[in-house]
C-alpha cells in the first residue's frame, strides 16, 4: 500500500471531499461565512483563499493518497488568515504558533497512523520556515465529522492543552517533539502499510 502526501493547491483542490471544498468556516468570519453559503459562492471563496494564503504565505495543506486515491487532507495557517479562530473562546493563538484548521482521513483508512504521518508532515513543512509549535482548537464534545478537530485526537498525536475549556480547549504541539516519534511511528507504519512507497522530496518521515 503506497502513501504519500502532497502539497494542497487549486490543482489537486478538487480532491478533497465535496462539503469540505465548499467550506469556509474558518476561511471567513460568521458573517461572511454565512453569506457566501447563503449566495452559493462558498466554493469560489474557498479557492479564492487558498489562492491569497499561497501566493502571500505558501503551503497551507497536504492532500493524502493512498495507492494514488484520495484519502484525506490538512489545512493550516497563520492565525491572521483564520478570521473565524477570534470567535473562539480560547483564542488568540500564540504568536510564535501557525494554527491547525482542520484535518480530515476516509474512515475506511483510520487507525493506520495515518493521522501522526499527517502532523509529523505538517511539523517538518513548518520547522523548515522557522516555526516553533502548531496550536488547534479541539472540540471536547465532539461526536462526528466537523470543522473542529475532536480534543482527544489531538491529545493522541501529541498536542497539549495550553488553555483549557469545557467545550472548546486550545492545544499546542511543539514542532521537535512530533519529529522525535520518528522511529517508532516508522516502524509502525511499515507494520500497518507494508511497503510504503515515497516521494523523495515530500518523503513525510
Amino acid at each position: 500500500m503506497g502513501r504519500r502526501l502532497v502539497p494542497l493547491t487549486l490543482d489537486n483542490l478538487s480532491d478533497l471531499p465535496q462539503r469540505c471544498r465548499a467550506c469556509v468556516f474558518w476561511e471567513l468570519d460568521q458573517v461572511s461565512g454565512e453569506a457566501a453559503v447563503k449566495a452559493g459562492t462558498a466554493e469560489l471563496e474557498k479557492e479564492s483563499w487558498i489562492s491569497a494564503v499561497l501566493l502571500e504565505w505558501g503551503s497551507c495543506g497536504r492532500v493524502v493518497f493512498v495507492d494514488e486515491v484520495p484519502v484525506g487532507f490538512v489545512l493550516y495557517a497563520p492565525p491572521a488568515y483564520v478570521p473565524r479562530s477570534l470567535a473562539f473562546p480560547t483564542s488568540p493563538v500564540s504568536t510564535d504558533a501557525i494554527q491547525l484548521m482542520t484535518a480530515w482521513i476516509h474512515p475506511e483508512y483510520q487507525g493506520q497512523g495515518l493521522g501522526r504521518v499527517v502532523v509529523q508532515t505538517v511539523a517538518k513543512d513548518l520547522l523548515r520556515r522557522g516555526f516553533r509549535a502548531i496550536e488547534a482548537f479541539g472540540d471536547a464534545r465532539w461526536k462526528g465529522p466537523a470543522c473542529v478537530l475532536p480534543a482527544d485526537h489531538l491529545l493522541a498525536v501529541g498536542f497539549k492543552t495550553v488553555r483549557p475549556h469545557p467545550t472548546h480547549p486550545r492545544l499546542r504541539l511543539e514542532l521537535r517533539t512530533a519529529l522525535s516519534w520518528k522511529e517508532d511511528v516508522e516502524l509502525a507504519l511499515d507494520r500497518l502499510l507494508g511497503a510504503v512507497q515515497k516521494e523523495p522530496v515530500l518523503r513525510p518521515l
